[in-house]
């Protein structure tokens, strides 16, 4: 029985390797189909669009439904990322400008730069995995991702870290880009934001049902 757990163990782990090599080698071909600027957010959509369906048991074949999903999601998807890379274009070109200057103004807006920038980071972290999660209007996405971002920083800190591990292991072993970096990334972050949104979803509807219960309680006593 041990034996046998231990396999099936091997088995998953190992399966879920070469689906993670898979999803990385496809977000790599598509983002490039889309000249990369415009490929790079269809291609993070589908593949947190895969990474939802996977974590809930219903994975159709991967290349299938990728290709699908992003000629699906092309347009929204660039809705949502183009925004979120220009402002991250500008964030980039004002720190150049102020870590460079000397003097505490300087200094000062560069800290600014850098704490928006991790807000930044934070949000987008959330904003795919939600739109594969959630039916909502497109500019919601990037609002509600923002405010989860602020109202579970704990959540926020584990998703920066574990996109800081991965850049920095991809800085040391640079072969792990072509094959791993991105897809881990994908699976990671859209695993963890799946258990936040349920976790979420679950406090809300338990303080809706006791919200209720306190309404017939008070209308009982009346």
């Amino acid at each position: 029985m041990l034996s046998g757990t231990l396999s099936a163990r091997a088995y998953s782990f190992f399966d879920t390797l070469v689906w993670i090599a898979c999803l990385n080698l496809l977000w790599i071909a598509f983002a490039l189909l889309g000249l990369g600027v415009f490929g790079a957010g269809p291609a993070t959509a589908t593949a947190q669009l895969m990474v939802r369906k996977r974590c809930t048991g219903d994975a159709p074949p991967l290349l299938r439904g990728f290709a699908a999903g992003y000629f699906r999601n092309f347009a929204g998807a660039n809705a949502l990322s183009l925004p979120i890379l220009a402002v991250a274009a500008a964030l980039a070109l004002n720190w150049n400008y102020f870590s460079s200057g000397r003097g505490l103004f300087p200094q000062l807006m560069a800290a600014g730069v850098f704490v928006l920038s991790l807000f930044l980071a934070g949000t987008a972290c959330y904003v795919f995995p939600m739109y594969a999660r959630y039916e909502l209007r497109l500019r919601q996405y990037l609002l509600m991702s923002s405010r989860f971002a602020v109202r579970h920083l704990a959540g926020t800190a584990i998703l920066l870290f574990v996109s800081a591990a991965v850049v920095y292991a991809s800085s040391w072993f640079p072969g792990l880009i072509p094959f791993f970096s991105i897809g881990a990334w994908l699976y990671l972050t859209g695993w963890l934001c799946d258990r936040f949104f349920a976790a979420n979803d679950q406090s809300v509807t338990a303080a809706g049902e006791r919200a209720a219960t306190a309404g017939l309680q008070r209308a009982a006593s009346g």
